[in-house]
């Protein structure tokens, strides 16, 4: 019996020695891994929201805020009637789990690509087709009815601007639940801006003269916001094939500007054209530049990263406010009580 628990023990001996070299060693239960991290301890990665013009990346990033990534893919200054999407930016919207467009034709080419690109479980969701119904849309200089598309620019209205942002926290809280609390805080905060921003154009209009309450802009893309803020839009530079106008349309509008008596037109800051230096030239007025789709402010051409406390959507409209006022006979001193930075993000200051 001695001999033979030798030979058992000698042969469990030689099995041990002839082991593979690498074989695998469990690790202590008592051993810290720092490679081998709990996978409910790991960094969660953000969900990617792409929008479109940087006043829609704006406004949904304020209700976004650090829960979500959002990327604004048409680059400020940019005529986004005509932008082209570039190779990379399929490769963006393919990764996104949301993308939120404008809509009423304005991104035609980035739709398109946006379909073709993304994964079958992400959303397009288009803002202005839900905040206006057809009986709504207007057409006008720039986007005549016979063409089909209606005017896109709801964005310019603060009203809408708040459908906006109601919307895109909605499409925020059934992509993410679990921020639900957080996304309804920042809208909150963020409504109170709009409102204020809303009262303040109306006492600016107010302090206008009525008969200087007339519009010529290079791109109409003011209707929404005449209609809602009691201004009549007397003309547009750019014909509807947003090419410069001919002579025939300048000496038109040149004896239109004479006739309503408007004493100044306005330029565009993305459409820089002398054909309007022209006209005011000749129609003896003042002439100034407003921005529908490019935030004001130096810095990264990000709306995102953009850490100028003008460089928002508010900010945007704080400045058009001032050069109307301005230039039509009203009080610009109004626009100054207004805060226009971020609620969330970027040059966040508190809510007034």
């Amino acid at each position: 019996m001695k001999t033979s628990a030798l030979l058992l023990i000698f042969g469990l001996f030689l099995t041990a020695c002839n082991a593979p070299q690498n074989a695998a060693v469990a690790p202590s239960p008592t051993e810290n891994d720092a490679t081998a991290q709990p996978v409910q301890n790991q960094t969660k990665s953000k969900l990617i929201v792409v929008t479109t013009v940087a006043p829609i990346t704006n406004i949904v990033s304020n209700i976004a805020g650090d829960r979500t990534e959002v990327k604004g893919i048409i680059p400020e200054g940019t005529d986004s009637h005509t932008f082209e999407p570039r190779p990379s930016d399929a490769d963006l919207l393919s990764k996104a789990n949301l993308i939120i467009v404008n809509g009423l034709r304005l991104e035609a080419p980035t739709e398109k690509l946006a379909k073709t690109s993304k994964p079958k479980e992400t959303n397009v969701y288009e803002l202005g087709n839900n905040t206006i119904n057809e009986a709504q849309w207007i057409f006008d200089f720039s986007f005549p009815k016979e063409k089909g598309d209606p005017n896109p620019h709801l964005w310019v209205n603060p009203k809408y601007a708040e459908a906006y942002a109601k919307l895109a926290a909605k499409q925020l809280t059934q992509l993410d639940p679990e921020g639900k609390e957080y996304y309804a805080q920042n809208l909150n905060n963020y409504l109170q801006r709009l409102d204020a921003l809303d009262k303040v154009s109306r006492e600016v209009v107010a302090s206008i003269p009525a008969k200087n309450r007339k519009l010529l802009t290079y791109h109409d893309s003011w209707a929404y916001w005449a209609r809602e803020y009691g201004f009549e839009v007397i003309g547009a530079i750019q014909p509807s094939d947003f090419k410069e106008p001919s002579a025939q349309d300048v000496a038109k509008l040149i004896d239109q500007i004479r006739k309503t008596g408007v004493p100044a037109i306005f330029g565009s800051e993305v459409y820089p054209s002398k054909v309007e230096e022209q006209i005011a030239r000749e129609a003896k007025v003042k002439i100034a530049n407003t921005a529908d789709d490019e935030l004001p402010g130096t810095g990264s051409a990000n709306a995102i990263e953009n850490t100028n406390p003008q460089h928002t959507y508010i900010g945007m409209m704080a400045n058009n406010l001032r050069i109307i006022a301005e230039n039509l006979g009203g009080n610009p001193q109004l626009v100054d009580k207004l805060n226009t930075t971020n609620v969330v993000g970027p040059a966040t200051t508190a809510t007034k």
